[in-house]
């Protein structure tokens, strides 16, 4: 046919179209996999050993990240050296498994000898404890033997704040890390156990309240990487963030490194963990901050029981996410215990965190198209998303999309042709903060294809849309994508 009149009958459907206004469009899609940035979390030398019946049950991995290993000494001007190599290496494991990381960076571990081979060596880096004005203490606590950071050293606090905004400058938009964990104590989970964490000492092997809220505000300033801390931070007696509005409103996520124990709830036990989640203004702040955590070890069977589709102390894996709006939570010995419900419950738990998206209207009027959507899940997205058609986006992003709240999005680029329609181009879910071999899902099953009451924009006038030149012919926008041969 010649090409002038195919493009003469293209013409005339989108004309059609425009003097019928809005469309509803049918479009099928269904969510399959655990969502990037969500779900249960297994440490990274586990998911590799794991990956053949475990890799598709879990979209991120865990690892600590000991500063001494990527810092190599600092310039008399003050410069920060590093080799970023031990991280990148961490980085692409687990991103050649199709996972993106959850990073945790500490200064002390107990028991721990990953830093040099040494029990309970501090993760301070080399040139600080070179220093003549640093001086480490030490203590055997129910943890193991564990070695101090000096807090009285001035330079560890400098290099502390600084190290984080090096690390956000290197790494605030490289798709291949979802959160970040951050705190002070024992794993940075903060506090130092000896039943009642007595040993903490302000100033010397913790920072001081002063120094923690420097910190913090430092690094609201410095890291747009969605970080969280523990729920142990509830603490008046160590910690600032109760008494602190300034700290308190702040973006963070919260973690809880015993989560679903015995006691974890108030309604059934002494509630610590609830207690401080709710201290810590958890019903604000999983709006904007994710929450997650680790399942609790406190006997050798919470963490393969918890799965149990019956429960585990009179509450369900379901339950829990929900009520504490969880969008990560390290599940690490739960495969292959006694308890073990397979990699088919590990991941339909994984499925259970996060956010879940559904379309429930979609629209065009031949120029752009128009999608009503919901978040079904238990917890908003925290990076920016955008629905779109081939390389155009939506103006508005599902970050922060509330757990049943809905939200209209507009994507400059047609679906369908005719009046009928017929569709074209699936809308698909694209975000700068995922990798590239990850897919953000979402459910839709329209079948209508009536026409709306809706009228035609007046932003969407004719003169508007005759504007794409083909052969020197004027033609609607509404013909953008379609494929003519």
């Amino acid at each position: 046919m010649n090409r002038f009149f195919l493009t003469l009958l293209v013409l005339l459907a989108s004309l059609r179209m425009m003097l019928a206004g809005w469309h509803d469009v049918p479009l099928q899609s269904q969510i399959t996999h655990v969502q990037p940035m969500t779900g249960l979390v297994l440490w990274e030398d586990l998911a590799h050993r794991l990956y053949t019946t475990y890799g598709q049950s879990h979209a991120m991995e865990f690892a600590y990240l000991p500063p001494c290993r990527v810092v190599t000494g600092c310039d008399d001007d003050g410069t920060i050296q590093y080799d970023w190599s031990y991280l990148e290496t961490l980085l692409d494991d687990i991103k050649g498994r199709s996972h993106q990381a959850v990073l945790r960076f500490f200064y002390e571990y107990p028991g721990e000898t990953m830093v040099d081979g040494n029990e309970g060596t501090t993760a301070v880096p080399a040139y600080i404890k070179a220093r003549s004005d640093y001086h480490e203490t030490f203590s055997h606590t129910g943890d193991g033997a564990c070695y101090y950071a000096d807090w009285s050293n001035a330079e560890l606090k400098r290099f502390t704040k600084q190290f984080y905004a090096d690390f956000a400058a290197r790494y605030a938009s490289d798709p291949r890390i979802a959160f970040i964990e951050v705190g002070f104590g024992h794993w940075s989970e903060y506090h130092i156990y000896d039943g009642s964490n007595t040993n903490i000492q302000l100033g010397k092997n913790f920072p001081t309240k002063e120094y923690q809220k420097e910190f913090f505000l430092h690094l609201a300033s410095v890291m747009p990487i969605p970080w969280a801390i523990s729920i142990d931070a509830a603490s008046t007696k160590y910690a600032p963030f109760r008494s602190d509005a300034e700290l308190r409103a702040l973006r963070f996520g919260l973690f809880d490194d015993s989560f679903m124990h015995q006691n974890h709830e108030l309604s059934s036990g002494d509630g610590y963990n609830e207690q401080c989640w709710l201290n810590m203004g958890f019903e604000e702040h999983w709006q904007t901050g994710a929450c997650g955590g680790e399942v609790s070890y406190y006997t050798k069977n919470d963490q393969p029981g918890f799965t149990n589709p019956a429960g585990m102390y009179g509450h369900t894996w379901e339950e829990q996410a929900a009520k504490y709006h969880i969008t990560f939570m390290i599940a690490n010995n739960n495969p292959g215990g006694k308890n073990d419900y397979n990699p088919s419950r590990f991941k339909e738990c994984s499925m259970a965190s996060g956010y879940h998206f559904e379309v429930t209207r979609c629209q065009t009027d031949g120029v752009q198209t128009c999608l009503t959507v919901t978040n079904k899940g238990v917890a908003p997205l925290y990076r920016d998303a955008y629905f779109a058609i081939g390389m155009v986006r939506s103006g508005e992003s599902l970050r922060g999309l509330l757990p049943g709240e809905s939200l209209e999005v507009t994507i400059p680029a047609s679906l369908s042709s005719a009046a009928d329609g017929t569709l074209l181009h699936k809308p698909v879910i694209v975000s700068d903060y995922i990798l590239d071999t990850q897919q953000i899902e979402y459910d839709c099953r329209l079948t209508t294809t009536s026409v709306s009451s809706l009228s035609v924009p007046a932003s969407s006038s004719l003169s508007s849309r005759l504007s794409y030149n083909l052969r020197g012919q004027s033609v609607p926008r509404s013909t953008r994508g379609i494929v003519i041969s």
